[in-house]
């Protein structure tokens, strides 16, 4: 027998009684029961955006919300910013590229944050464009950007937002939709919402939905107006078919994390995350990011390991499944989850195994200094007792 351990950063972990709470018998979605759910999970959901707004639900993965966000908000011609620090930034330019948006990118050293200057400038130097489009977390460097700030930029522009993709940061990090003044906010099921891939969820602010009132770029699916008017509060019910078993694991999911408390839920984040960087720091692998996320940990293999064969390992011969490095980074890194479903053995099992496989691939390594510096930080979660 091999036990699997999934700790890449997408999908994550189910919990176990989101898994029973979605194999219950299935319930049509057109009728007042399933209505009931939908509605007590949007005003959930619109919590844990911290949003006064609607925040809606889509049957797809987050890339449709993102497609969402540039067809409901722009025209063809119209110029948007965007911050390419990866590849997920990179995802913005090329959905633009689709409809005809002209995209101005931001380039930013993968594994950096970009500047808040930068974003500046590029406002500057085209006044007209209707926002910036960027990453809370780049899942592909485990980068955090500064999206409170650039959020400052464009608060006082008109026609211009601020849009976050959080796929991998709400849920993970405080980060107040309506106080920080975010215009679009996106996110998907497979990550710190602890379900299977295949509900996005997208929230726009008052100013962003004036945006759709003029946008013409084509959608049909992803009309967020129509969205809107069959999911508010009467209605509470989706204008195609929801991904009904979804919508019930969420709201499963998000009564799990309001048991938690969500000061408690990002406190622990916070925590996994700098244990995770104590870990591998003390196995002497280089961070990938100089701005580290509190979803992920992106660390490189060292010299003479093959970034590839290391992650195959793992997943294959000792079952425990990260993720390995995208384009360039491809073989060289390894990114391990912490986000959702995720605890303190977690982040043990995950230094533990990494050792073994260094050792196994002839690195020189001291078993047990990463679980050691793990452990010397995950000690913070538990009361001392005297």
């Amino acid at each position: 027998m091999l036990k699997q351990y999934l700790l890449s950063p997408g999908p994550t972990a189910v919990p176990e009684r989101v898994l029973l709470r979605m194999a219950h018998p299935m319930i049509h979605h057109r009728t007042p029961q399933f209505s009931a759910i939908f509605a007590e999970t949007k005003r959930m959901l619109e919590q844990v955006y911290q949003t006064s707004n609607d925040a809606l639900m889509l049957a797809s993965s987050g890339s449709g919300a993102m497609e969402a966000a540039i067809t409901n908000l722009c025209s063809p011609g119209d110029t948007i910013i965007y911050v390419n620090g990866g590849k997920f930034g990179e995802r913005w330019g090329k959905i633009a590229a689709k409809y005809g948006v002209n995209a101005v990118e931001i380039k930013v050293q993968w594994g950096d944050a970009v500047e808040v200057a930068a974003v500046e400038a590029a406002l500057n130097a085209n006044p007209a464009a209707k926002g910036v489009f960027l990453q809370a977390s780049e899942t592909s460097t485990t980068t955090e950007h500064p999206v409170r700030e650039v959020a400052r930029l464009t608060a006082n522009r008109d026609g211009c937002v601020t849009v976050v993709d959080a796929i991998t940061a709400l849920g993970v990090i405080d980060m107040p939709m309506d106080d920080w003044g975010l215009d679009v906010v996106i996110t998907g099921s497979q990550k710190a919402l602890m379900l299977p891939p295949g509900l996005a969820m997208i929230a726009l602010s008052d100013k962003a939905w004036a945006l759709t009132e003029s946008a013409t770029c084509p959608n049909f699916y992803f009309d967020l107006v129509t969205e809107r008017k069959n999911q508010q509060a009467g209605k509470d019910t989706t204008a195609w078919t929801p991904a009904a078993s979804l919508v019930i694991g969420l709201n499963e999911v998000l009564k799990m994390m309001f048991e938690e408390g969500l000061d408690n839920l990002f406190a622990r984040h916070a925590l996994l995350a700098k244990a995770a960087r104590a870990g591998v720091a003390a196995l002497g692998m280089k961070p990938v990011s100089t701005a580290p996320a509190s979803s992920a940990t992106g660390a490189f293999v060292p010299e003479g390991v093959d970034g590839g064969a290391f992650v195959k390992y793992l997943r294959d011969t000792m079952g425990v499944t990260f993720a390995g490095g995208q384009d360039h980074l491809k073989g060289k890194i390894i990114r391990i989850a912490h986000l959702g479903y995720y605890d303190v053995f977690d982040i043990t099992t995950a230094m533990s195994a990494i050792e073994i496989a260094l050792n196994r691939f002839g690195h020189p390594v001291q078993m047990g200094a990463g679980v050691a510096a793990a452990q010397t930080v995950l000690a913070e979660r538990f009361p001392a007792q005297g």
